[in-house]
């Protein structure tokens, strides 16, 4: 019967992480796992930089698809103002108001789901942290102090 290699790989590479780890910290467990709950925050941060839609990215996005609207919202009441000025202006009015609601509400979903995203992250990073911690602190007789 032939079985999977991947908890063999799975297991040899966690075994060389501790090992690198505990080899850079001079064999003292403690500070290996104080690097290494540096080493899974500086990659948490540099993960979170780099997601698309975060930070000054989406505000220079969203500003754009602003311009964008407002520009097509403009010469529709330009336009709509120059065939009928007193009735059409209201009308174009109306759809100003409901373009501004939807693009407020697109916003606000986009922010919402790249935010859901970083905190998915952050809670598998937390965890996987949590159980390299355990895992490190139970081969060297290390309890939770």
């Amino acid at each position: 019967m032939s079985r999977s290699k991947a908890p063999l790989a799975f297991g040899l590479a966690a075994a060389s992480g501790i090992g690198y780890y505990l080899y850079s910290a001079g064999g003292d467990p403690k500070v290996a796992q104080k690097q290494a709950e540096a080493d899974a925050h500086k990659a948490s941060a540099k993960f979170k930089s780099e997601i698309p839609g975060r930070g000054d990215q989406a505000k220079k996005e969203a500003e754009k698809y602003g311009a964008e609207a407002g520009a097509k919202v403009d010469s529709a009441i330009v336009r709509e103002a120059n065939r009928n000025p007193d009735r059409q202006l209201s009308k174009t009015q109306a759809e100003l108001q409901r373009a501004k609601q939807e693009t407020e509400a697109y916003a606000k979903d986009a922010k919402a789901a790249a935010l859901k995203k970083v905190d998915e992250f952050d809670r598998k990073v937390e965890a996987d942290a949590a159980k390299a911690k355990s895992g490190i602190s139970s081969w060297f007789g290390g309890g939770n102090k």
